[in-house]
């Protein structure tokens, strides 16, 4: 399976967007943060693309609003077992 795209807008004081980052560096994710409180740019790319609160994360393209965290899963493929395996460094 390929690394997927994952592009995350975030905000200052945002603790979902938190939450979010925080699992994506849990999952050994890559991702781009886009933080809309300190680049304007950032913020007129997510109104481009109809989103008007953080955190929002587009995953090869799909977008996600808030945490979910079973939908993040779903589309990164990450299982329960995958994720305690990469957590404890151990081989199937």
């Amino acid at each position: 399976m390929s690394k997927p795209n994952v592009v995350v807008y975030t905000s200052d004081g945002c603790h979902y967007c938190e939450r979010v980052l925080n699992h994506l560096n849990e999952w050994d994710i890559d991702y781009t943060e886009k933080n809309i409180s300190q680049n304007d740019a950032y913020y007129k790319e997510m109104r481009e693309n109809k989103v008007y609160g953080t955190p929002v994360t587009f995953i090869d393209g799909e977008k996600l609003l808030g945490f979910q965290k079973r939908k993040f899963k779903k589309l990164l493929g990450i299982d329960e077992v995958s994720t305690y395996i990469r957590q404890r460094n151990l081989s199937y």
